[in-house]
């Protein structure tokens, strides 16, 4: 059930118990790829996700679908044109009240849908405390990290110009994604005894890139769609469980 498009009477007609929250970020992906990479993934992944879990359930079990919010921790592109960015304060507090909303409405659990690493510990404390307060039983669920892909993830790289290209091709930049490839880093960051000595993405990576975009298909887009739904689907029946215990 998207909230979005749902007057008040259908949720309170649904009572659904399990909500999902994408959370994404407006930041640059190099040249070739859209600053609402993050956001449109994490939208796709918990799209795709709460139809499966729905299937799954023979529409027994309605899911609470927040619009997504779409910007994060992404600090670290501020020398890229476009890029927005909140402190992790002001990211915990929005995610966290927005769960809250949820909870209000006797949704007892609640998936935090991620598409951008720089969300990642800001959401492992959030979801923490949601459930550490009886708030709800919370985990937050980053697309990249479940998925069985051979192309790495990078930045404005293989694995997020795949997702793309499968879910929104049109916003892809072709004619640019050669000269994207060529002035990308090859890793994240500039490592010096194990220490990140660099900060922001502009002291190792000209363009804004890391990683091929060129080794992200389309074909390999959809199969990490397939993989992240999935994969959604189990974090979900897994939270419900709990609310039961």
């Amino acid at each position: 059930m998207d909230l979005a498009d749902a007057t008040w009477t259908d949720v309170r007609e649904a009572d659904p118990v399990v909500g999902v929250v994408p959370v994404g970020s407006t930041e640059q992906h190099g040249p070739h790829a859209p600053l609402g990479t993050d956001a449109i993934a994490a939208e796709a992944v918990a799209e795709a996700g709460v139809e499966a879990y729905e299937r799954e359930h023979d529409g027994e079990a309605p899911v609470a679908l927040a619009p997504t919010i779409p910007v994060g921790v992404a600090e670290e592109h501020r020398a890229f044109a476009g890029t927005l960015w909140v402190s992790p304060d002001t990211f915990r507090a929005y995610v966290r009240e927005t769960a809250e909303s949820l909870a209000s409405h006797g949704v007892d659990a609640v998936v935090v849908v991620n598409g951008h690493g720089g969300n990642v510990d800001a959401l492992r404390e959030v979801t923490a405390r949601l459930s550490r307060d009886g708030t709800a039983v919370a985990a937050a669920f980053t697309w990249f990290d479940v998925v069985d892909a051979d192309v790495p993830m990078g930045h404005g790289g293989g694995r997020e110009t795949a997702l793309l290209r499968h879910v929104a091709p049109h916003l892809v930049r072709e004619d640019r994604v050669e000269g994207a490839a060529e002035g990308a880093s090859e890793r994240w960051g500039d490592w010096v005894a194990g220490v990140n000595v660099a900060h922001d993405t502009d002291a190792f990576s000209a363009n804004g890139v890391v990683g091929d975009p060129r080794d992200g298909d389309a074909a390999t887009g959809e199969a990490m769609l397939d993989d992240a739904a999935d994969a959604l689907v189990r974090v979900l029946d897994a939270l419900v469980e709990r609310t039961s215990n």
